[in-house]
């Protein structure tokens, strides 16, 4: 449905042309609130955004045509549609996605890739903000959350798997970061980070600067393991952290632990079971863990979700949190949001590709989870990796934190603000389409890292980011060189 405008707005339309498509377009459903030429260097900005949604402005990169709509689903449902059609279209469309609970348009991903000569669509996902709220006592939304929206134009991270599971027929190629699958499971898995540190005061609660001096130690039991010391874990699956080592013993201070907060590292840095002792979520992997799940708060997205959608109680309290619901979640699983099929033959049988990455640093989504569903894939299907390659890749990014920053060599052409270069050896972007439209897959992606994160400053060093189950592992000459290191 959302091709039509892409084939009707072609390389070199003027304008008006583009004015027209208000009053053209007949989409079903679906009502047209504008379509309006706008020129390269312009600064749009978005003043009906909902509070959350943080993108106050994008400035458009390339001369498009943009295009927004309201696409009706139900009697209380809705989704919000934006298509860009640059003036140098390539012939080729992408669809963008959203993270969490998000309902929010991603217009800094839809510029960048219209930037590249992508007509791009991007939606709210069926409401507005990274709120929950809306999914309360309305199965449209919530239908809308788990794959309409996403059908009609979104295609990233859980959404991309979403839509190779269950309507391989959209796309030719996938790029998924970071993907949220095993949906209803993380959301109780990230919950379950606040039940055991408890709130700050609590014996079981470590500080900041503890957990600064947890990491500090992760990295002198482990960073050694891939043959350099540099700050970086190539593969956090070697490392068995002992954080027993940081008891404090006679002299107490700010950064050791006591046992009971020894206990809590352990917790953490394990898989989360259920009632009959069955694996709910892989462990989060050992890694610099500052962030919304350590902070001795409930996690918001986790609260959406319970209390807007499993129990449609607004009160619900998180602290209260335990296996049951763990079970209740999964057993409920509204609309197949969990995205666990392991079955892709759909995507292999129609000649599409997939590239999946995830950060081996992130500190939301445990990158655990992701080798965890490439190895369903490969016992469901009944493949080899070798087999396996021939449609879907998986590679492990270190030092990537959720799909961006970190101090690994984090710069994949991911997002915009993480481009190295348009070759395919270093972008994701590139890398799917020369798959798609030629048949070259990746054997790595090549990373770079930048002094202080900044490209103006130069680069520091490079790393290329194994095609999963290897890992990297330094073998000689400069570490900063991406040959210095080999995929065993």
């Amino acid at each position: 449905m959302l091709l039509v405008p892409a084939a009707q707005f072609v390389m070199g339309a003027c304008a008006s042309r583009c004015s027209a498509l208000v009053d053209s377009l007949d989409l079903e459903d679906t009502t047209v609130w504008f379509s309006s030429h706008v020129a390269a260097g312009t600064n749009l900005t978005f003043p009906g955004n909902h509070p959350t949604c943080t993108r106050a402005s994008q400035v458009v990169d390339v001369d498009i045509c943009r295009v927004s709509m309201l696409t009706t689903t139900g009697p209380t449902s809705n989704t919000s549609i934006e298509v860009w059609l640059p003036a140098n279209w390539t012939g080729r469309f992408l669809s963008t996605g959203n993270g969490g609970t998000g309902g929010c348009i991603q217009y800094e991903d839809i510029n960048y890739a219209v930037s590249r000569g992508f007509a791009a669509v991007g939606t709210n996902n069926g409401h507005n903000g990274t709120i929950g709220e809306p999914f309360l006592n309305n199965p449209g939304v919530i239908e809308d959350f788990a794959y309409r929206a996403l059908h009609l134009g979104v295609v990233l991270g859980k959404q991309g798997f979403k839509e190779a599971q269950d309507f391989p027929e959209d796309f030719d190629g996938i790029v998924a970061g970071a993907p949220a699958f095993a949906f209803t499971n993380l959301t109780s898995w990230s919950g379950s980070f606040f039940t055991k540190t408890g709130p700050p005061g609590s014996p079981t609660f470590l500080t900041t600067e503890q957990w600064n001096a947890v990491w500090q130690n992760i990295l002198v039991q482990c960073d050694g393991l891939d043959g350099q010391v540099d700050g970086i874990l190539e593969d956090p699956d070697l490392c068995q952290y002992r954080p027993e080592a940081l008891i404090c013993g006679a002299n107490t201070t700010g950064t050791c632990l006591t046992g009971t907060q020894a206990q809590t590292v352990r917790a953490v840095f394990s898989d989360l079971h259920g009632i009959d002792g069955s694996l709910v979520y892989p462990r989060m992997q050992p890694s610099p863990q500052l962030g919304l799940l350590l902070g001795g708060r409930p996690f918001p997205y986790t609260n959406d979700w319970f209390r807007n959608v499993v129990y449609n109680d607004s009160n619900w309290d998180a602290a209260t949190l335990g296996p049951a619901d763990y079970a209740a979640a999964a057993k409920q699983n509204p609309f197949n949001i969990a995205t666990w099929e392991g079955d892709l033959s759909g995507v292999r049988d129609r000649g599409a590709r997939i590239l999946h990455y995830h950060g081996l640093q992130d500190p939301i989504i445990s990158s655990d989870n992701s080798a965890r569903y490439y190895n369903h894939v490969s016992r469901t299907m009944g493949l080899t990796s070798a087999a396996l390659d021939e449609f879907y890749r998986y590679f492990r990014i270190s030092g990537l934190n959720h799909c961006a920053g970190g101090p690994g060599a984090t710069f994949i052409g991911n997002r915009a603000v993480a481009v190295a270069g348009d070759e395919p050896e270093r972008n994701v972007l590139s890398a799917i389409v020369r798959w798609v439209e030629e048949d070259i897959a990746p054997d790595h992606i090549l990373g770079t890292a930048y002094i202080n994160g900044t490209k103006t400053a130069g680069v520091n060093f490079e790393r290329k980011h194994c095609k999963y189950p290897a890992r990297n592992v330094y073998r000689s000459g400069d570490p900063k060189l991406a040959d210095s290191w080999a995929c065993v």
